[in-house]
C-alpha cells in the first residue's frame, strides 16, 4: 500500500477504531444483507410443500439456528476487528486460511451471478430485451457500485430496506385479497409434503454462506453489543421477512419464483425496480465478501478483485439461476464447519483471546483445522438430520478434540526433549 493511502476497508488488518459504526448503520447493512430475493424464492418452495404452521415453525427453527450461529461470529468479529478470511488464519494456518477464502468466496461470487439472473429475468419478461444484454449491464453496474465498499453498501442498503419491505407487504396482501385471507392461507393442505427438517435444512442452507461471512460486516460495529444485536435483529426480522413474502405468494399461486407471482398479481413493472434495489444491495455484499477472500489469497487489492469476480460472476449468471436447488445442497455441505472452527477456536480453544495479526506467527496449515472441516463436510452429507447443523457440531468436535490430541503430543515432545 502506498504510503498516505488508507485501506478503508481492511482487507488484510484490524478495522480501525475511527473506522467503527454504531447501531442504526450497522443495522441498515446487516437488513440490507439479509434482505435477499433469493431467500424469497427459497420461501416460494417451502409454501409449496409446507402448511401454513409448517412453514412458520421452520423459519423460526432455521432462523434460529441462523441468528445463534451469526452472532457468535459476530461478537468475535466486534472484538478483533477481523474478516472472517483472516480470523481463519487462527485456526487454519496462514496457507491453510486459503481454503474457506477459495470455498466463500466462489460462493458469493455464485450468489452474485443467481442475483444478476433473478434481475435480468423478470425485466426480460416485461421488456422482450435481450436476456444477455440485461445481464451484462445488470453485472457491470452492480459491480461498479461494490467498488465502493461498506460506504456503498450502507447507502443502498438505506434504499432497499425499506422499498422491499412495501413490496412484501403489497404482494402478501393482495394475495390474503384475492384468495380469502389468512384463514384460507392456514387452511391449504401442500399436495406434494415436505419433510420439516427438509424444510428447516432449506431456510439454514439459504443463508449459511453468508452467515459464514457475517464478520466481514460485523468487524465494523463500535462494540460486540452492537454487532450481536443487529445481526439477531437482521436474521430473524430481514430473512424471516423474506421468506415469509415468498411462501405467501407460492402458496396461492403455486408459483415458487417471485417474479412468477408478481406478474400474476399485476405489479411486475413497478416491482422491478424495488426488487433490482434489493438483488444490488446483496451483490454488492456478495462481491465485498469475496474481494475479501480472494484478497487473502492473493495479497492484491480488494477492489480489483471485486471487478474480476464481478464478470465471472455475469458470466455465470443463468446457470446459476438455473441450478439454484444444487448450489444449496453444496452450501448444505462444505461451508458450515468453517464457522463452527472458528468458534470453537476463538471460545474454547483460545479462551476468546487473539493476539494482533502482527503479533501472531502464524503456522503455515494446521492440520486439525482441515481434519474437522472435512468431517463437517462429511457430516452434512451422511448424518441423518438438518445438514447444516451436523456440519458445524461435528466440525466443532472433531477440532476440539484434535486440539486435545495435538496438545498433548506438543507436551509429550516437550519433556522429551
Amino acid at each position: 500500500m502506498k504510503k498516505g493511502r488508507v485501506d478503508n476497508d481492511f482487507a488484510l488488518d484490524h478495522v480501525g477504531e475511527s473506522h467503527r459504526k454504531g447501531f442504526l448503520p450497522m443495522m441498515v447493512v446487516m437488513l440490507g444483507f439479509t434482505f435477499f430475493s433469493a431467500s424469497m424464492w427459497a420461501g416460494g418452495k417451502l409454501g409449496t410443500g409446507l402448511t401454513a404452521l409448517e412453514l412458520i415453525g421452520a423459519v423460526m427453527a432455521g432462523n434460529l439456528i441462523l441468528g445463534c450461529y451469526t452472532a457468535f461470529l459476530a461478537a468475535i468479529a466486534a472484538r478483533t476487528g477481523l474478516s472472517t478470511h483472516l480470523l481463519a488464519r487462527y485456526s487454519f494456518g496462514e496457507k491453510g486460511s486459503y481454503l474457506p477464502s477459495l470455498l466463500l468466496g466462489l460462493t458469493q461470487v455464485g450468489w452474485f451471478g443467481v442475483g444478476v439472473a433473478m434481475f435480468a429475468l423478470p425485466v426480460q419478461k416485461v421488456t422482450g430485451w435481450d436476456i444477455h444484454l440485461l445481464i451484462g449491464v445488470s453485472g457491470i453496474v452492480m459491480t461498479a457500485t461494490a467498488w465502493f465498499g461498506i460506504r456503498a453498501l450502507t447507502i443502498l442498503s438505506l434504499i432497499a430496506v425499506p422499498a422491499i419491505t412495501v413490496l412484501g407487504f403489497f404482494s402478501v396482501g393482495r394475495a390474503f385479497s384475492e384468495f380469502g385471507g389468512m384463514e384460507a392461507w392456514f387452511a391449504m393442505v401442500p399436495s406434494e409434503p415436505m419433510g420439516l427438517f427438509t424444510a428447516i435444512g432449506i431456510c439454514v442452507a439459504s443463508f449459511i454462506s453468508g452467515g459464514t461471512l457475517t464478520p466481514d460486516f460485523t468487524r465494523f460495529s463500535k462494540n460486540t453489543k452492537v454487532a450481536v444485536s443487529t445481526t439477531i435483529i437482521a436474521f430473524f426480522l430481514g430473512n424471516s421477512l423474506m421468506f415469509l413474502f415468498g411462501a405467501v405468494g407460492a402458496t396461492f399461486y403455486q408459483q415458487a419464483d417471485i417474479s412468477e407471482v408478481l406478474l400474476k398479481q399485476g405489479m411486475i413493472v413497478w416491482a422491478i425496480i424495488i426488487l433490482g434495489l434489493n438483488i444490488w444491495t446483496t451483490n454488492d455484499n456478495a462481491l465485498y465478501a469475496s474481494g475479501l477472500g480472494f484478497s487473502n489469497i492473493t495479497k492484491l487489492p480488494k477492489k480489483k478483485l471485486v471487478l474480476f469476480n464481478g464478470v465471472v460472476g455475469t458470466l455465470m449468471a443463468l446457470y446459476l439461476y438455473n441450478n439454484f436447488v444444487g448450489w444449496l445442497s453444496l452450501l448444505n455441505t462444505m461451508l458450515p464447519s468453517i464457522g463452527g472452527i472458528i468458534i470453537a477456536d476463538y471460545y474454547l480453544v483460545k479462551k476468546g483471546q487473539y493476539s494482533r495479526l502482527e503479533d501472531t506467527c502464524f503456522e503455515r496449515v494446521r492440520p486439525t483445522a482441515i481434519i474437522a472441516w472435512l468431517a463437517g463436510v462429511l457430516a452434512a452429507r451422511y448424518i441423518p438430520g438438518i445438514a447444516p447443523v451436523n456440519s458445524v457440531l461435528c466440525a466443532l468436535g472433531v477440532y476440539l478434540v484434535g486440539e486435545q490430541v495435538a496438545g498433548s503430543i506438543r507436551t509429550t515432545e516437550t519433556a522429551r526433549s
